[in-house]
């Protein structure tokens, strides 16, 4: 396999300040459509031995610098090897076009990310797990479903991409007319952007918030857009997605086999989140019919916010998270 050569940036530039209780480095590796993703690895000072390792991406349009940071980073202090990466065509991560996604090769980039860890000399490959936040979340679930080498699966504040894509915000738009103008809005722009040889973007997180903008969006300004969580390479934080990245969203539907799910599985959501029937719903369908509800759990947090769960120490339950992959990955 040939590594594409990427250009990772030596300086600590995270949202988030630089831990002196664990060992920081860069870390590169390939997923199987032979795209390079570039990686922040966390290791606890002085360990010693096959630690229990932990995989972490998201929010969606995030990178590595934010939120998956912040959690690696944490877990590290409590005695995981964790490693945050940026998903392909995004970050530090290769892959061109850039600024698109796709359920699929965001699934394998969760699987490289394990395959990475499982023959790291300090790692032990049997205890791994994988933490997946926002739309994330939904890609570690859908990750879960089909890599049995992850022991422990926690999603944070998720968002399931493919329902919202295709429904709408709380299903408003879950009809076929209004799919039907979706699509003929994507293929127009897939017309044009050929033509001009460049792609569309959506724009990231709306900049100025308008007066009227629901909370959610004002919470969402509030991370990407301020000194609290802006990133130069953070899609959300800059240009977005490409328009038509949207269509392998609008064509797919997640979690059709999550109720197989044989290892442990805790989801975690603010109960105020705008977000939270995401978790609710999905839940309910990974323990429907499913003979391996005992290691299963939906943990609502009282009062938090979607994007609460990005950064609030003192709100993310990390007690709750350390004493889960502690019992699963034992």
């Amino acid at each position: 396999m040939q590594t594409e050569k990427l250009n990772l940036t030596q300086e600590w530039d995270k949202v988030f300040p630089k831990s002196d209780k664990v060992d920081h480095q860069k870390v590169t590796f390939i997923n199987h459509f032979g795209i390079t993703l570039a990686a922040d690895m966390y290791t606890p000072k002085d360990a010693a031995g096959k630690l229990p390792a932990i995989a972490v991406a998201g929010p969606f349009g995030a990178v590595k610098e934010q939120s998956s940071g912040l959690y690696a980073q944490e877990m590290a202090e409590r005695g995981f090897l964790a490693i945050a990466f940026d998903p392909s065509y995004t970050g530090e991560s290769g892959g061109s076009p850039r600024g698109i996604n796709s359920p699929d090769i965001n699934v394998e980039d969760f699987q490289a990310a394990v395959d990475f860890l499982s023959v790291q000399d300090n790692v032990d490959p049997e205890r791994i797990g994988i933490i997946g936040i926002c739309g994330w979340g939904g890609m570690a679930l859908q990750t879960a479903s089909i890599d049995t080498r992850i022991k422990a699966t926690v999603t944070s504040t998720m968002y399931d991409m493919s329902r919202v894509t295709g429904n709408g915000y709380f299903d408003a738009n879950d009809n076929e007319e209004a799919r039907h103008k979706m699509r003929v809005a994507l293929n127009e722009q897939r017309t044009a952007d050929y033509k001009a040889g460049s792609y569309a973007k959506a724009g990231g997180v709306v900049d100025p918030v308008p007066e009227d903008a629901p909370q959610f969006v004002k919470d969402y300004h509030a991370y990407y857009k301020t000194p609290r969580g802006y990133h130069k390479r953070s899609v959300n934080s800059n240009e977005g997605w490409n328009v038509t990245t949207s269509t392998s969203l609008l064509n797919t539907r997640l979690f059709t086999y999550s109720n197989e799910i044989r290892n442990a599985v805790l989801m975690i959501h603010g109960d105020k989140a705008h977000s939270c029937y995401f978790s609710k719903d999905a839940y309910a369908n990974m323990i429907k019919d499913s003979k391996y509800t005992d290691n299963k759990e939906l943990l609502l947090i009282p009062g938090a916010s979607h994007t609460d769960l990005y950064d609030q120490k003192d709100i993310i339950p990390f007690d709750k998270i350390q004493s889960f992959f502690d019992k699963y990955l034992n």
